[in-house]
């Protein structure tokens, strides 16, 4: 178990990842946050998405799904994908970690996601 700074700084390792955040969604409140090269001000990003995983978990019981059938919100931008991941152990306590990637550097999709289920039981809170 490591740390949310060593957790961020491992997750900043995965190739074009250029920003990660752990957030508390239910709290609103960001955990930690590491920056590099998004350009972006990631408490205010990742405290954003935090309505963005409450919109998307409201749908979802609208719809009847369970809400632990999240496993990742993916928001495509133009130079950057945008990784919502809620962690399935920690997600009674509504936590999600928030990636930045650079699309041009970015492993495939697929690839990413499993570099991101790695870490997730590295996280001690």
């Amino acid at each position: 178990m490591v740390t949310v700074e060593a957790f961020l700084d491992t997750a900043l390792e995965i190739t074009g990842v250029t920003g990660v955040a752990v957030v508390d969604f239910q709290q609103r409140r960001v955990l930690g946050s590491v920056d590099r090269d998004s350009g972006l001000d990631m408490d205010k990003v990742a405290y954003g998405d935090s309505d963005v995983m409450r919109a998307k978990l409201y749908t979802l019981e609208l719809l009847g799904y369970r809400p632990d059938s999240v496993e990742d919100i993916l928001i495509t931008l133009e130079r950057e994908l945008h990784i919502i991941r809620p962690l399935l152990r920690l997600r009674e306590g509504g936590i999600f970690v928030y990636l930045v990637v650079d699309r041009e550097q970015a492993l495939p999709i697929e690839e990413l996601r499993s570099r991101i289920r790695a870490l997730e039981p590295l996280l001690e809170l």
